[in-house]
């Protein structure tokens, strides 16, 4: 059985940065891993991903440059780096895991069979 859980989400100021974690169990490392978000009122977000175990990462134009995604194989667990937060960046965040995806179908959150419960980011502005 495949679960996924995220942690490290919270409250903090414009421009500081927070490290959210996705533990999983039952996932291989070299599935396709993703973060997505969802702001109150709005649709959900891609946000990162590392296509299977290929090494390369992949980001939402809003975030390059200021979040870094990453993956700890030996543990399946991955980062997500987030510097020079914004109000904007104020969501709930998911961790996202699929162990079939081809590259073109990264982005789209609909793809990924499971899902983690969220972690609540909030930037005041």
């Amino acid at each position: 059985q495949v679960q996924l859980r995220e942690s490290g989400g919270g409250l903090v100021q414009a421009g500081e940065s927070l490290r959210l974690s996705c533990t999983t169990t039952g996932a291989s490392s070299s599935w396709t891993m993703a973060w997505f978000r969802q702001a109150p009122g709005k649709g959900r977000e891609f946000v990162a991903a590392i296509f299977r175990n290929y090494g390369r990462t992949y980001y939402a134009d809003s975030v390059k440059g200021r979040f870094t995604m990453s993956r700890d194989n030996a543990k399946t667990t991955v980062y997500l780096q987030m510097n020079s937060l914004k109000p904007e960046d104020t969501a709930t965040y998911y961790c996202a895991a699929d162990a079939r995806l081809i590259l073109s179908s990264i982005r789209v959150g609909d793809n990924y069979d499971y899902w983690g419960q969220g972690t609540q980011v909030t930037v005041p502005s």
